[in-house]
């Protein structure tokens, strides 16, 4: 069977065309993470939701105007990787540009189930081009089945609207860590998944670009290699050897509590499930305060009116700045 949809978008075809191939665009409305090898017989890989991932290759491409795609999901979904065929056009439609996409070979169930999600999608596209982002996705916010990398993409997703909002003049902002303002932190940040991907064996780039950009790229990488990696054999983390398993529990944590870092710094609010949240403070209690004096300040009270967050920030010894600055 084949799902069929078109959509008209207020920005020109070429514009059109990188919503729906460049990964910093595709992450505005349907990714948390992307790679695009942008070439007949490249491949591609989505992380569409936390714990969902598309992937294929790339069968043709007419630059500014189609892309022909290999489609499928990792793990037990179907179609399998490469199992189908999706097609997207790209017209030009008075002022704007039409967008059609046509998923080919499914089976009646797995039509049914990607027009409900290509139909979410394809709003979201609208949105993104419409105002230039679509906001985060509520198919992101509480996934099923959490493990330490499916948590930490539903972290990177919840913290990506902050990193959007930086900007060069935000650099010298300051943040809960001490010495550590927005532009610093956001370097460290990078430096840190590069740190932790290298651990389970992975190689992790270091991007120019926004800030959005260079974190969620060094994360979908860093994520990439805790996926394959083997838990049970021991890793050589920061301080020595440790299991692989525990070293895992590292990455979610210092995403979700550094994206809270630069939301405080920029006056935002991180928004995540409680459920998360929950998941990932449960994987740091037993570590974190061995940490404690080095990458950790003791804990702190939190707030009266805190979120989870909020509270396991406290735990961390992260103070609200807010509440920083009331202090003195």
């Amino acid at each position: 069977m084949t799902y069929t949809k078109t959509v008209t978008l207020p920005v020109t075809p070429d514009e059109a065309f990188a919503l729906v191939t460049e990964p910093e665009r595709l992450r505005r409305w349907m990714t948390v993470a992307a790679t695009v090898d942008l070439r007949a017989g490249g491949e591609y890989r989505w992380t569409v939701s936390p714990g969902h991932h598309a992937g294929g290759t790339i069968r043709e491409i007419e630059p500014g105007r189609r892309v022909v795609l290999g489609w499928g999901w990792e793990g037990a979904a179907t179609p399998a990787v490469d199992g189908s065929t999706v097609i997207v056009t790209v017209e030009p439609d008075g002022d704007g540009s039409r967008v059609t996409l046509a998923h080919e070979g499914l089976t009646a169930e797995e039509e049914a189930s990607h027009a409900e999600g290509w139909a979410h999608f394809l709003e979201r596209l609208e949105q993104a081009a419409a105002t230039g982002d679509a906001g985060q996705d509520p198919w992101a916010w509480a996934p099923e089945n959490l493990s330490p990398t499916v948590a930490a993409e539903a972290a990177l997703a919840a913290i990506q609207p902050a990193l959007r909002a930086i900007t060069d003049a935000d650099a010298d902002r300051a943040t809960p860590c001490p010495e550590l303002p927005v532009g610093a932190l956001v370097d460290h940040l990078v430096r840190s998944l590069v740190g932790l991907g290298g651990m389970a064996g992975g190689s992790v780039e270091e991007v120019a670009g926004t800030a959005e950009h260079r974190v969620s790229t060094a994360a979908a990488q860093a994520i990439a290699a805790w996926r394959v990696a083997d838990l049970d054999a021991p890793v050589q983390g920061p301080v020595g050897e440790m299991p692989g398993a525990v070293a895992a529990t590292l990455l979610p944590t210092e995403i979700l509590l550094h994206g809270w870092d630069l939301a405080e710094g920029l006056g935002l609010t991180a928004a995540i499930s409680d459920e998360v949240v929950a998941y990932v403070r449960g994987l740091a209690e037993p570590i974190l305060p061995m940490a404690r004096g080095r990458s950790f300040a003791e804990e702190v009270p939190a707030p009266a009116d805190a979120t989870p967050l909020d509270s396991f920030a406290a735990f961390a010894g992260r103070t609200r700045l807010m509440a920083a600055e009331a202090g003195r």
